[in-house]
């Protein structure tokens, strides 16, 4: 149940529930007060002409929690909300929606400190994978991965452009030896095989890390669905093939966002250095491939 509809109907008729504190000459809740809900719920807090607004605190029975501002009984302004699975998110809200500048801290560790809007991650926005200590920085947009963007690793990147939370088209490795190759994804649908198609009925059932059977579900978090975690290139039902075509080895360079460097320029400088890189290249390809930590089952690397 939502926190607006928790105390609707007490707020009302004024008949249900428990209340404690400042009210108005019309009698409505009004300053500062403590009310208890019908249905388990305790707010703690300011109110203005019978509605939270204000600071306040609302305690859900789940063990859900929230701290911050309120206008007009909906989640608007600075707070801090406590999941019951032991998330948080602490930022800005608008109409009880995830909005603006906020981090979101999941389960397993995982971390967003970035952009939101309408309640999903949007924006410019830094996805920290808390199990390889990788991230993910650059555009999202309607909780994906879209256009520019950059996975970082210990010890080399990858910069490119990303659609719907793969990486496509031209893009390049940075690598600590001092070189980059570039190249293009290309994302090829695969049919599978019986054991696969069992594994992606499944993947399509539960998308969601943390909803009951993978459904988005709406818990007692005033309006407030969890997010879920990201795992590195998203999730897709399909089987899907991303295909990385190299097309040269340069010195390192500056990368601009949908313009391909053919590094026609960079490689008289590399001669003397092209075949000593080319073979410390080859050597780390098992790594390249192997670049993309924990990729789900049904993604493959050629």
């Amino acid at each position: 149940m939502s926190d607006v509809g928790s105390d609707e109907f007490d707020e009302e008729h004024n008949k249900l529930g428990e209340y404690g504190g400042d009210r108005n000459e019309a009698g409505e809740r009004h300053g500062f007060g403590k009310a208890v809900l019908p249905n388990g719920d305790t707010y703690q807090g300011q109110y203005e002409n019978g509605k939270r607004h204000g600071q306040g605190t609302y305690r859900f029975k789940n063990g859900a929690r929230y701290v911050g501002d309120y206008y007009q009984n909906m989640k608007h302004g600075q707070g801090t909300f406590y999941y019951p699975d032991g998330s948080k998110y602490e930022g800005s809200w608008v109409k009880d929606l995830r909005e603006g500048h906020g981090v979101y801290i999941y389960p397993n560790g995982d971390k967003y400190d970035g952009e939101w809007l309408h309640h999903v991650r949007h924006g410019q926005g830094i996805y920290h994978y808390h199990e390889t200590g990788s991230k993910f920085k650059g555009s999202w947009a309607n909780g994906k991965m879209e256009s520019a963007g950059e996975y970082i690793h210990s010890n080399h990147r990858y910069k490119g452009n990303f659609a719907n939370s793969y990486p496509c088209c031209l893009g390049k490795y940075v690598f600590d030896i001092g070189c980059e190759q570039h190249g293009e994804y290309h994302q090829v649908e695969q049919p599978a095989n019986t054991e696969e198609n069992a594994k992606n009925r499944k993947a399509r059932k539960s998308p969601y890390s943390q909803s009951r059977e993978g459904y988005p579900t709406l818990r007692a978090s005033g309006g407030a669905e969890e997010d879920h975690t990201e795992s590195e290139w998203g999730e897709n039902a399909s089987t899907t093939v991303l295909k990385w075509i190299p097309k040269c080895v340069t010195g390192l360079t500056l990368w601009t966002p949908g313009k391909e460097t053919s590094g026609e320029i960079h490689q008289s400088k590399l001669a003397a250095r092209g075949m000593a890189i080319a073979k410390i290249l080859h050597n780390r390809m098992p790594s390249i491939k192997g670049i993309f930590v924990k990729p789900p089952n049904s993604l493959k690397f050629i």
